[in-house]
């Protein structure tokens, strides 16, 4: 149960897949991993909030939301993560995720994270630097006062664990569309391999929709080899991510949307 809560940090709390086992990849056939500049017609979700149902095993786990706004920063995105019902009893998780994104680039620029997770409490801020190709970890122990500093080796660009579900959606996915592009987590970069797999028509319960299904996996670092993630993304111009399932196990997450609130930032 502990560990499969953990996917409600790691993919919506976003995106980096903890799942069951992969298939291998070939290395020959890896595309580059970049982060590619948003296209000209790619507008930001802004001023909505996309509201997940999170089940575990048919159960309900809690509650994921992901939100965009204008900042001064750019583009300034909240995601958060509650458990509800039994598995709050259980182990109860309270995370809120704030990221800074340069809006040319793509690239996130910070990220702050309270995390409350059981019997843990945590801050952590990671401060991209890019120009000396470095991930700044700050983290503080909120229940001991401890704190910690690192400094991570990471590329010119990546993007978080919850921005590349919107970055993911500013991608073509048409027919076998194959992309791979940098995540950090932690301070962490791991490459992620996204491809386009199929489309069809799914229910949940905000509605019924035109997806393309696409699935994540590690490419490289800690997780390659053991994690997968299917993302149902609206078959059109927005690519609204609609659905998102992970397995862990014998374990297994489902997010659904159940609606888009409005939200102050918008257009």
């Amino acid at each position: 149960m502990t560990r499969s809560l953990q996917v409600v940090r790691v993919f919506l709390l976003g995106v980096l897949p903890v799942a069951a086992q992969t298939e291998s990849v070939s290395v020959a056939a890896a595309p580059p991993s970049r982060i590619l500049a948003p296209a000209p017609a790619f507008r930001f979700p802004n001023g909505q909030k996309f509201v997940y149902s999170v089940q575990w095993h048919m159960l309900n786990a809690g509650t994921a939301t992901i939100g965009m706004r204008r900042s001064q920063a750019g583009e300034h995105l909240t995601s958060t993560a509650d458990t509800a019902g039994m598995t709050n009893k259980i182990f109860p998780v309270h995370d809120v995720f704030d990221a800074d994104i340069d809006p040319m680039s793509f690239c996130t620029t910070k990220v702050v994270k309270h995390s409350e997770e059981g019997s843990r409490r945590q801050d952590r801020t990671v401060q991209f630097d890019y120009a000396r190709r470095l991930s700044i970890v700050d983290e503080k122990d909120l229940k001991t006062g401890e704190l910690k500093h690192t400094e991570v080796a990471s590329p010119a660009c990546s993007s978080d664990i919850i921005t590349a579900f919107i970055y993911a959606s500013s991608l073509p996915l048409t027919n076998g569309y194959t992309e791979m592009f940098p995540v950090n987590d932690r301070g962490k970069t791991t490459d992620v391999r996204i491809q386009v797999e199929t489309r069809e028509k799914i229910k949940v319960p905000s509605g019924e929709y035109h997806t393309v299904r696409v699935k994540a996996e590690p490419f490289s670092g800690a997780m390659k080899g053991k994690g997968v993630l299917w993302v149902w993304f609206t078959d059109d111009e927005k690519h609204v991510p609609v659905q998102m399932k992970s397995k862990l196990g014998f374990a297994a997450l489902l997010f659904q949307l159940q609606r888009i609130d409005p939200q102050p930032g918008g257009p």
